[in-house]
């Protein structure tokens, strides 16, 4: 457990993936009203397959971490494999056990890739 919350806080203190794509083909965010964190992706997808992504947000260790993690994770992969993606992903992406409000800091990012996705 305490290796998986070290990595947490890796990519909290050290984002992968952070800032803007430049000349993105998909631009989204999501917003969590009930705790203020929020997540904005852009990226590129080529031939079905998501080449490029960054995020820019603000929020608690588990939103940005979870979008530093999910970043690193998407780049490459076809964009029908990241529409699979569900809840159970991003718990085992994380690695800890979440609570229902923690819960939905962790998927902010899912949320925002799939809504990506949708979109292109």
């Amino acid at each position: 457990m305490q290796m998986y919350h070290e990595l947490l806080m890796d990519h909290y203190h050290n984002p992968r993936h952070h800032g803007a794509v430049a000349q993105p083909s998909f631009s989204t965010g999501q917003y969590n009203p009930s705790c203020g964190d929020a997540i904005a992706l852009t990226g590129i997808i080529a031939n079905g397959v998501l080449t490029d992504i960054a995020f820019q947000g603000k929020g608690c260790v588990i939103s940005q971490a979870a979008a530093s993690m999910l970043c690193a994770y998407a780049i490459g992969k076809p964009v029908t494999e990241l529409a699979e993606l569900d809840a159970d992903f991003m718990l085992k992406l994380i690695g800890i056990p979440l609570g229902p409000t923690r819960l939905r800091c962790a998927l902010l990012v899912l949320y925002a890739l799939k809504q990506a996705i949708g979109e292109s």
